[in-house]
C-alpha cells in the first residue's frame, strides 16, 4: 500500500496555487474550478488543496529547514514555531540512522499548519577548553 494523495483545505484557489507554487518550486499540475480543486505532484503523491477539505497538518521534507524558514519569514510567511531538533535517529526506524530532525512549522496562505523537516548528521559541539 502506498500514499496517493493528501488534502489540505483552501478556501481561494488562486491565492493557495501562487502560495504553494513559491513553497513547492512549482506550478499546480491541474486545477478544476468549479468544483474548487487545485492539485500538485509530489514525486507520484497528489496534494489536492480543496475548498471543501477539512484542515490538516502537511509535513514537507525540505533541504534544510533552517534555510527554508529564513527564506519564508523574508517573504512576509508567518512562523508558528522555530526550526529545532525534535528527535535523533539512532536506527533507520523512521529515518536516516544516525541524523538529527529538525522542525519548524509555518500558517500558508489559507490558515493551515505546515511543517518543514530536515534531517542532518547532529551538529558537532566543541569539547569545552581545559581549565
Amino acid at each position: 500500500m502506498r500514499l496517493i494523495q493528501v488534502a489540505q483545505q483552501a478556501h481561494d484557489l488562486q491565492r493557495a496555487a501562487e502560495f504553494y507554487s513559491q513553497l513547492l518550486g512549482m506550478q499546480p499540475a491541474a486545477v478544476y474550478d468549479p468544483p474548487g480543486l487545485l492539485f500538485f505532484d509530489l514525486d507520484g503523491v497528489r496534494l489536492l488543496l480543496e475548498r471543501g477539505a477539512p484542515s490538516s497538518v502537511l509535513y514537507l521534507e525540505v533541504e534544510d529547514v533552517r534555510t527554508s524558514i529564513s527564506a519564508l519569514q523574508g517573504r512576509g510567511v508567518e512562523v508558528v514555531a522555530l526550526p529545532q531538533v525534535i528527535f535523533h535517529h539512532g536506527d533507520a526506524t523512521l529515518g536516516p540512522a544516525g541524523t538529527d530532525e529538525w522542525m519548524a512549522f509555518i500558517r500558508d496562505s489559507e490558515g493551515n499548519t505546515v511543517g518543514l523537516v530536515s534531517r542532518h548528521p547532529p551538529a558537532v559541539v566543541p569539547d569545552a577548553a581545559p581549565h
